[in-house]
């Protein structure tokens, strides 16, 4: 990946530009497109350490940019933070399934973009762990792989994280807030939903096993040790 060159597809000139601006004065090389074909191009050309994707875009929409990147495998580890309106909520669950990495609502506060981003990138440059075992699940770091009882099971990336800090705290009950900050990188109020869309996701995945991830009501989550 091209570091520090940040990816911006967004057809509002207003915002390229805002954004444009802000992530020169934080040292990022930006990229421009003002349509998902354009941007879809320019994601493949140059490799960008992270895409700031608009769900609503002329031509193709945010979404199947979404499920393009994921599918090549030369960008499908891109990390991906949707920019949505207040009214799509759907599509902006819908994105985060599909592998984006996490979501601001506009009107967004430019400071807690830039927050986002970093924490983006710090996860991305995290140390290797080593594998835990539990409940026939296996979470392997070093190879980023994932097995329920001896069958691979394919991960975004942030529902990788959210398994390894439920699994390395098994026992104990990990609050929304805990979460957002070990996993995303960051806590602000009004984002807990961003953790029980990922565990709703994480838990179709595990078939029988999601049984072990346990619900504490009005708290959090918890791994069942």
């Amino acid at each position: 990946m091209s570091e520090g060159t940040i990816l911006v597809i967004e057809d509002d000139a207003d915002i390229r530009e805002l954004l444009h601006f802000n992530l020169a004065g934080e040292g990022f090389h930006p990229l421009e497109a003002a349509d998902g074909v354009t941007g879809l191009a320019l994601a493949r050309e140059h490799l960008p350490c992270c895409i700031l994707l608009d769900l609503m875009l002329p031509g193709m929409d945010g979404l199947e940019v979404c499920r393009r990147l994921a599918a090549n495998p030369q960008t499908q580890d891109i990390p991906i933070l949707i920019l949505t309106a207040r009214g799509e909520e759907m599509d902006r669950v819908v994105g985060l399934s599909l592998g984006a990495d996490d979501y601001v609502v506009k009107p967004f506060s430019v400071r807690e973009l830039m927050l986002r981003i970093r924490a983006i990138l710090r996860r991305r440059t995290r140390p290797v762990t080593a594998a835990v075992e539990a409940h026939d699940i296996r979470l392997d770091p070093q190879a980023h792989r994932v097995t329920v009882c001896g069958r691979e099971v394919v991960l975004t990336a942030t529902e990788f994280r959210l398994l390894e800090d439920l699994m390395r705290h098994a026992g104990s009950v990990r609050t929304r807030e805990q979460l957002l900050d070990k996993v995303w990188g960051y806590s602000f109020d009004g984002y807990a939903r961003t953790v029980d869309t990922h565990m709703r996701r994480l838990r179709s995945k595990l078939g029988d096993q999601q049984k072990f991830l346990e619900t504490v009501r009005g708290v959090g989550y918890r791994f069942s040790s």
